[in-house]
């Protein structure tokens, strides 16, 4: 966690100078209850799914949830993400997550690459890990959402080069939605982080999950219809 600490706030500082954070959105309403038979997302990643530091109920998966039910999309959100994850720790864990879902996932959102770079892995094995996972995902026959991630600046440009290129490629690659920065609508917000700059506080949260909201929405429908 210390070079997690270290290396987003690095890439914090560069990507945008300090400034206010906006108003932040009022606090998604407590969806009604869900559905039985409503279709299952699976969010699978890192302490940025996993809901690092947040009560129960405020991390990425459940705010998501109550979003897309409150603006009349039935889903229930599974939060499969695990904090401290790489890449290669999640494509282990990924057959038996699979395999033990009571549900068959219609969506899988996968975030998965920030501790890949925090620990300065290659970004070829990134890469391969990622590109795996995402071709189980392809052999059940389950859509995917890429929440993408960037490389912090102190690692350099040939690095960055080859790191920010793994997720545009891949979604291409595995006709997956894509997310290109999942962190963009709380860089440089001091206000909608926690006190270690790296994770999204509650509000951090609600102003992700409003950022990408309508796009879940819409790769869901689009994988109902399939």
């Amino acid at each position: 966690m210390r070079y997690l600490t270290l290396a987003i706030v690095m890439l914090l500082a560069a990507c945008s100078p300090e400034k206010a954070a906006d108003p932040a959105p009022s606090a998604t309403p407590a969806a009604a209850p869900i559905a039985a038979d409503a279709p299952v997302i699976l969010a699978f990643g890192d302490s940025l799914y996993a809901g690092y530091q947040l009560n129960p109920g405020e991390g990425y998966p459940p705010r998501l949830e109550a979003a897309l039910n409150a603006g009349g999309t039935p889903a229930r959100v599974v939060n499969a993400g695990v904090s401290g994850d790489t890449t290669a720790a999640a494509l282990q864990r990924l057959t038996f997550t699979l395999d033990n879902q009571p549900v068959k996932p219609t969506l899988a959102l996968v975030g998965l690459g920030g501790n890949d770079m925090l620990r300065g892995l290659p970004p070829e094995q990134t890469r391969q890990n990622l590109d795996a996972i995402l071709t189980e995902f392809d052999k059940r026959q389950i859509p995917v959402v890429l929440t993408g991630m960037l490389a912090a600046p102190n690692l350099g440009e040939d690095y960055a080069g080859k790191f920010n290129a793994i997720w545009p490629e891949l979604a291409r690659k595995h006709k997956a939605g894509l997310v290109p920065f999942f962190l963009q609508p709380v860089i440089g917000q001091k206000a909608l982080m926690l006190e270690d700059n790296v994770h999204p506080n509650a509000q951090g949260v609600e102003r992700i999950v409003a950022a990408t909201q309508a796009q879940v929405a819409e790769a869901l429908k689009a994988a109902l219809k399939e």
